[in-house]
């Protein structure tokens, strides 16, 4: 019992990780928290939903063009949106991010309606392999590891050996020694913002194949993988995924005992990690001296 709740919470929990890991990669480069994360993805997901029920086109088509709209779609909001704020403060350009929010909330609803719909992905719930005795995983939950496994894998190596992983890395410890560099910053921010968006729209599209499909579906998730990333720490991507893992573990042995607790866990973590920790257990706190 208690090995299939271990099983099934690091499961949901990858998903976590994998949603938040679009949220840090943003604030590891500008330090802003998208709040508009989770509707980027829910559109991303419509817009696969569309081409898959309207065109009839095969899935990997409608999940290439996905992926395709969100990368332009989160340059998009980079450049009309955060580029054009006339010095901003980190709280301004959160205020845009929740604008933003409304807004692709607002297009979802009048394009594709409130009710809900089903979204199916190729890797069935019903389809279940044998661990041991007594636990058996299925497909999503299988795809999920090696999504999260892949993604780990190719964030390692982009950030650590990539002129552009640098200059990522390099604009976030510093813009003005970045520009001064050559670095192109607003370059660096449309490309992480994009690239941000194109991991949150693979973590959506496994939510809306778990539940439905609707405009509010990402809420939920957007503030389960915010809690993953404030647990492991903003700026530690290894600390979002571990994060991610521990919050799946919990939130399903406190649902198994406690069902009415179980949507408030995510809150608690956040209030208590900010409370202990601010900077999570994986990444450092710095002070600023002045």
């Amino acid at each position: 019992m208690y090995g299939q709740l271990i099983v099934e919470g690091l499961s949901i929990g990858a998903c976590y990780a994998v949603f938040g890991i679009a949220v840090v990669i943003i604030y590891k480069t500008s330090e802003v928290i998208n709040f508009a994360q989770g509707e980027m993805a829910m559109i991303s997901t419509f817009v696969a939903y569309h081409i898959l029920n309207v065109y009839g086109w095969p899935f990997w088509y409608a999940f290439i063009g996905a992926l395709f709209f969100a990368v332009l779609l989160g340059v998009f909001i980079e450049v009309c949106f955060l580029r054009p704020a006339k010095d901003p403060t980190v709280l301004g350009l959160i205020v845009i991010t929740l604008g933003a929010e409304m807004l692709l909330m607002g297009l979802a609803s009048w394009k594709w309606g409130a009710e809900q719909k089903d979204f199916a992905l190729p890797f069935s719930f019903h389809k279940t392999h044998e661990l041991f005795k007594g636990v058996v995983i299925n497909d999503w939950s299988i795809a999920v590891f090696v999504m999260a496994a892949v993604l780990m894998i190719f964030l390692y190596i982009f950030f650590r050996y990539t002129k552009l992983g640098v200059a990522m890395r390099a604009t976030q410890q510093n813009e003005h020694a970045a520009r001064i560099m050559g670095i192109k910053v607003e370059r660096v921010f449309s490309f992480a913002w994009g690239f941000s968006s194109l991991i949150g729209a693979l973590a959506g599209m496994f939510f809306a194949a778990r539940s439905t499909l609707d405009p509010a579906y990402m809420m939920e998730p957007f503030l389960r993988a915010f809690a993953a990333a404030v647990l492991g720490g903003l700026m530690s991507i290894p600390g979002v995924v571990i994060g991610g893992g521990i919050l799946g573990i919990l939130e399903n042995f406190v649902g198994f005992h406690w069902p009415a607790w179980k949507p408030i866990v995510a809150f608690l973590v956040i209030v208590a990690v900010l409370c202990i920790r601010p900077s999570g257990l994986f990444a450092r706190h710095y002070e600023k001296k002045v």
